[in-house]
């Protein structure tokens, strides 16, 4: 065999394939071989084997019919009686949100640039607009991928402003939000993660003061609700301490919680973020997610703003304006490998949706719909506690949705969630060998409750 037979073939539709051109671009940023980019994956999650992929389907029909096989596969919460939650949530959509999505002039245009922007820019300058008002700031950002790179990029945000290396997160914190501010952080900065108490769900404000008596944090992070679920009384403290400390305080909230609770400015966040999901996004198996970072119109925040915002700006015309990029100039997309974080397509459809859900709900269908989700939660969580072995902690502490459920008998979380699944629920997702945490929203009813407590308590016994 000849060298050049011995050359992984060049793929016909991607140039960089070309074995000449990929070696002149490894020896350009000086890596010896493409497997260094993948160096920080860990070993267990790699695959180390071909993809099971079928045989070359030869037309279109044949691969539809392969695809609609593999999807009835799924069961989706629109079949099930689901309450699964912890950051992708049911909840109704309006089917006017999804007409307005669909027409051609947004669903079509890709999200880095239009081209033809036949409204997108006005209709994502007014999403930006109502986020602003519910969030009671005055700058929030055009979407971003989802809530999890929303937060590490508004950790990132506060570090680059502080110029410090830990970040101290104070409430309990979805562990695969977690993991992946963690990925998103490193190695600019050291996550402390600082449990919380067991017996309140509360934050544990003299661990947090401890640690930020080093001197060194760049921002405390904190949610609201926690990913338990829980509206922590201890919030406007949290931001105190912070302050006090030289720190900014960064707030995770659930948007669709704004029309009954305070929004996180109000007790002294400097960068608030979370996903935009529940309002008006489809859960599709778990995607439909886009992220937001809202903070006050202040220069050496909204310097630090990696993603686009749309605003009024002059155009060629003299004394003319229209909607586009506000201090482009930030962004990766003008400053390129020199951007002080990369963000690339963004999530602007999902934008869009939210837009249209907001204008449709108005000040008062947001208060109605907060006041529905915190009633169901109060009395799911009251019906649930009934239950014999069933514990439901946190006494009468507001919560949002999301709840903890304790389980005192022999069986697990993973056995208890797989009874509930063979009798039609998806029951809570498992936070330990004995924990779950469930969720309702305004699509459930009492009867649904009452048929989730009927069911567990039949498994439970």
């Amino acid at each position: 065999m000849t060298s050049s037979q011995a050359q992984p073939p060049a793929h016909p539709y991607i140039p960089n394939t070309v074995p000449a051109v990929r070696q002149a671009m490894l020896d350009e940023i000086g890596a010896a071989s493409v497997e260094e980019f993948y160096a920080d994956i860990p070993d267990a999650i790699r695959l180390h084997r071909p993809l099971d992929l079928p045989a070359p389907l030869t037309s279109e029909a044949e691969l539809g019919r392969h695809m609609e096989e593999l999807l009835a596969r799924n069961t989706s919460t629109r079949q099930a009686l689901s309450f699964l939650g912890s950051g992708c949530y049911q909840h109704h959509v309006p089917a006017v949100v999804d007409e307005i999505v669909n027409r051609g002039e947004f669903l079509t245009a890709y999200a880095g640039e239009p081209y033809e922007d036949h409204g997108r820019f006005q209709a994502l300058w007014e999403y930006q607009s109502m986020m602003a008002e519910l969030l009671d700031v005055e700058v929030v950002n055009v979407p971003v991928y989802d809530g999890f790179q929303a937060a590490g990029t508004a950790l990132r945000m506060a570090g680059r402003i502080t110029g410090r290396r830990r970040l101290v997160v104070a409430t309990a914190t979805d562990a695969d939000k977690l993991s992946r501010i963690r990925d998103y952080v490193r190695p600019d900065h050291d996550v402390s993660v600082v449990p919380v108490d067991r017996e309140t769900g509360r934050a544990d404000l003299d661990a947090v003061r401890e640690l930020l008596a080093r001197g060194d944090t760049a921002a405390v992070y904190a949610e609201s609700p926690s990913a338990a679920g829980l509206v922590d009384e201890s919030l406007p403290e949290l931001a105190e301490l912070a302050h006090a400390a030289g720190a900014l305080y960064v707030v995770g909230c659930n948007p669709l919680t704004l029309g009954v609770l305070a929004p996180p400015s109000s007790y002294g966040a400097d960068i608030a973020c979370g996903d935009i999901q529940p309002l008006g996004i489809h859960q599709s198996f778990g995607g439909g997610n886009a992220g937001f970072i809202a903070t006050r119109d202040e220069e050496r925040l909204v310097a630090e703003f990696p993603s686009r915002l749309f605003g009024l700006v002059p155009t060629t015309v003299d004394g003319e304006y229209g909607f586009g990029d506000v201090a482009y100039e930030r962004t990766s997309f003008a400053r390129r490998e020199e951007g002080k974080e990369w963000v690339g397509t963004a999530a602007a459809l999902h934008g869009i949706g939210a837009g249209v859900y907001l204008a449709l709900m108005g000040p008062q269908g947001m208060r109605e719909i907060g006041e529905t989700i915190l009633a169901l939660t109060a009395y799911a969580r009251r019906r649930l506690a009934h239950i014999p072995g069933v514990d439901v902690p946190f006494g009468e502490a507001l919560h949002f949705a999301d709840f903890t459920v304790r389980y005192s008998g022999a069986r697990t979380a993973a056995e208890i969630r797989a009874g509930l699944k063979e009798r039609g629920i998806f029951g809570g997702v498992p936070t330990g060998e004995r924990e779950a945490v469930y969720c309702v929203t305004e699509v459930h009813t009492k009867a649904d409750i009452d048929r989730l407590a009927t069911t567990l308590e039949e498994i439970v016994k």
